[in-house]
C-alpha cells in the first residue's frame, strides 16, 4: 500500500510552537523581575545567539562570545526588564556591570536546573556580516606636470 507524502505545512505549526514556548521564557522572566526576584532555589540558564538581530551587548563580550553565550540569572542580576519582544538585564562580568538586551527570538536554550526544566529552540537565522569593500587605491602623488588637468565644458557646448 503506497503512502502519500505529507502535505506541506502551510500553517507553520512548528514556528507557532516555538513562539508559544518562547512565551514561557518571557513569563518566567516576568516572575524573576517581580519584587523579590526568583524564588529559591530557582535559577535560569539562558543561551542565546550573540550575532542574532537585535542583540545588544558591550563589544568586548560579543567579541569573546562570537556565536553563542549563556547567562545565569540567580543571585546577582539587576534591572531585569522583560518586554514583549526582548528582555534586558545587567550582569557583572569580571566585576564590571554590563547591560545586555536579548530578543526572545535569539534564545536557543532555557534551563532551570532546580526543577530540571529545559526548552530548546531552533537557532535564528543569522545574516552574514556585510563585507566591507576594499578601499580604492589612491593614485600616487605626482609633480605639477603630471597632475590631472581640469577642462571646462564650455568649449564643447554649441553656441
Amino acid at each position: 500500500m503506497a503512502r502519500t507524502p505529507p502535505t506541506e505545512d502551510l500553517m507553520q505549526y512548528e514556528a507557532m510552537a516555538q513562539d508559544a514556548l518562547r512565551g514561557v521564557v518571557k513569563a518566567a522572566l516576568k516572575k524573576a523581575a517581580a519584587p523579590g526576584g526568583l524564588p529559591e532555589p530557582h535559577h535560569l540558564y539562558i543561551t542565546f545567539k550573540t550575532q542574532a538581530a537585535g542583540v545588544s551587548a558591550p563589544q568586548d563580550l560579543l567579541s569573546k562570545y562570537p556565536d553563542e553565550m549563556t547567562i545565569i540569572l540567580q543571585h546577582q542580576y539587576w534591572d531585569l526588564a522583560p518586554g514583549e519582544t526582548f528582555f534586558s538585564v545587567t550582569l557583572k562580568f569580571g566585576g564590571q556591570p554590563k547591560r545586555l538586551s536579548i530578543p526572545y527570538a535569539a534564545v536557543t536554550r532555557f534551563y532551570d536546573p532546580s526543577v530540571q526544566f529545559a526548552l530548546q529552540f531552533e537557532a535564528p537565522e543569522i545574516e552574514p556580516a556585510p563585507v566591507e569593500p576594499e578601499p580604492e587605491p589612491t593614485p600616487p602623488a605626482t609633480d605639477g606636470d603630471e597632475a590631472p588637468k581640469i577642462i571646462s565644458l564650455d568649449q564643447f557646448r554649441k553656441k
